[in-house]
């Protein structure tokens, strides 16, 4: 990857719905040229999908927490487990006190409880330790 794929990428990052021309004309290609580089991109797994960023509370889920989760066992199989509880956003195994850790948008903390009771139901899971975030100060995408 040189300097001009990372070009690419923050700026599509910032808008994936440009059209090439506008891409290649901010980071100094032809149309042409920047659609090659993007597909060769998305070719190599640097591009795993275009999405849209959407408000999560103007969707009805203002409620964010994360959840640690406290496990009897190695986790690492229960990816499918924690992937079939639509309110989890993301999942991951980490290294120290927890086993697991989650990031969960719900409507309400009533919700959230309930979240909680079914990661309960999932093998392994000894305990869970939520952190109700208040406020949020930004989220930024991954840089190139």
């Amino acid at each position: 990857m040189d300097d001009i794929d990372r070009a690419l990428i923050a700026e599509l990052q910032r808008d994936a719905t440009r059209a090439y021309a506008a891409l290649g004309k901010a980071v100094g290609l032809s149309a042409g040229a920047a659609h090659d580089r993007v597909r060769k991109l998305r070719e190599r797994g640097v591009i795993r999908r275009t999405t849209v960023d959407v408000d999560p509370a103007a969707l009805g889920r203002g409620v964010l927490a994360f959840v640690m989760v406290d496990s009897s066992a190695w986790m690492g199989g229960a990816a499918e487990s924690f992937a079939a509880v639509p309110e989890i956003q993301e999942a991951h195994v980490i290294a120290g006190t927890a086993a697991v850790l989650v990031k969960v948008r719900t409507a309400t903390t009533e919700q959230l409880q309930d979240v909680l009771r079914r990661l309960y139901a999932i093998e392994g899971v000894s305990g869970t330790q939520a952190t109700i975030v208040l406020e949020t100060f930004f989220e930024r995408p991954v840089c190139a």
